[in-house]
């Protein structure tokens, strides 16, 4: 596992896909990973600090987490099949045991910026990348 950290988010409202990047930590390799609007603009908003009036669905996750009295331990994204990343969220009780929810990437990485939670990335699954990119006109 390689631990990466939010280093790019590349917004065009007129399509229907979003960019974010992922950066390895101490290292130089890059994970693009494709996002919706919604989510995109979910992780914008909580990184510039904006704190909306109500809270947003993945403020509400955050919370409702932390009135659990549990704590988000990691993200990790395990899985590439069919150009689509699967991610796990890492989910640490009270009697600290963990329990590991499947999510998307998309939502774990907005729940980890609000958690100030680490991710990692399987590293198959950047070399993967690496090829794919590699091989781009």
């Amino acid at each position: 596992m390689i631990e990466m950290e939010l280093n790019k988010i590349v917004i065009d409202e007129k399509r229907h896909d979003q960019l974010i990047i992922l950066k390895e930590k101490g290292g130089e390799r890059l994970l693009p990973i494709v996002i919706g609007l919604n989510e995109a603009s979910a992780i914008k908003l909580k990184i510039s600090g904006f704190n909306p009036p109500r809270p947003l669905t993945h403020d509400l996750m955050y919370t409702t987490i932390q009135n659990l009295e549990a704590k988000v331990e990691k993200i990790i994204i395990d899985k590439l099949e069919e150009n689509t990343f699967h991610a796990k969220i890492v989910i640490r009780n009270e009697s600290g045991k963990n329990k590991v929810i499947d999510a998307r990437p998309s939502d774990s990485i907005a729940l980890a910026v609000r958690a100030h939670a680490p991710i990692f990335v399987e590293d198959e699954i950047i070399k993967q990348t690496e090829i794919f990119n590699k091989n781009k006109p």
